[in-house]
């Protein structure tokens, strides 16, 4: 284990010693096993993680950093392993546990929404969307593509973009849709600013969208913008 991991000299001057780094670490075992994971706060959840990463040593503080450095729990599982080893104590171990934990969950909630038809387990898919691109620093434009029982066929990442803007080409998107023999398409991009109201311009090309995909048959059912504290549907919306 490199000294990035946790060892150099000074950030052990600042350790627990070993047997109160050990106590707290079972106890937070036991809180988890015995009252669920919805006891502990984020900065635990991420504790926890970290321990199988750092065999030894207080992880606490680390874990607080982490959070604070980035903004919130989801956003550390998201980021990228570069950028997780860019903070002093974290090194390619702890990175990677992170990433698996991160993965696990997406994978998770992608099983959830493909296990019935999206309109019947509408929320499972919104999770998953957020899970995929809610925590991204730019925009991306993800494509979920149904058949005609309304279960997903396929879901891609169609375009990245910057932090307000994402080039999208209806051409490109309904021959995908072909290619994938998809009878109709949910549209689905993140705002990195947090805000998930469509602008002008996510209003007209859904429009153009929509117009080039009717011309073949195939039913654009909803464009959902994720922001990082919600989400807002074209559909439910009025603007579909």
């Amino acid at each position: 284990m490199t000294a990035s991991e946790g060892y150099s000299p000074k950030l052990r001057a600042s350790s627990k010693p070993l047997h109160e780094s050990a106590g707290h670490r079972q106890r937070l075992r036991e809180r988890l096993l015995e009252r669920g994971a919805d006891s502990l706060a984020d900065y635990e959840v991420l504790e926890m993680l970290l321990f199988g990463a750092q065999a030894r040593g207080d992880t606490k503080p680390l874990a607080k950093r982490l959070i604070k450095e980035f903004g919130s729990l989801g956003a550390v599982l998201s980021a990228s392993p570069e950028d997780l080893q860019r903070l002093s104590g974290v090194g390619a171990t702890s990175a990677a546990v992170i990433k698996t934990a991160f993965e696990a969950g997406r994978r998770l909630v992608r099983e959830e929404a493909r296990a019935r038809p999206v309109l019947s387990s509408w929320k499972k898919v919104v999770e998953y969307c957020r899970a995929e691109i809610g925590h991204e620093p730019v925009e991306h434009f993800f494509l979920l593509f149904l058949d005609r029982k309304n279960c997903l066929i396929a879901d891609e990442r169609h375009q990245r973009g910057t932090v307000d803007h994402t080039p999208v080409y209806p051409r490109e998107v309904v021959k995908r849709a072909l290619t994938l023999s998809a009878s109709s398409l949910i549209l689905v991009h993140n705002h990195p600013s947090g805000d998930s109201t469509p602008s002008l311009a996510d209003v007209k090309m859904t429009e153009e969208i929509v117009k080039a995909a009717g011309h073949l048959n195939i039913s654009i059912l909803d464009h959902i913008v994720i922001g990082r504290n919600g989400h807002f549907s074209f559909r439910s919306n009025g603007l579909l």
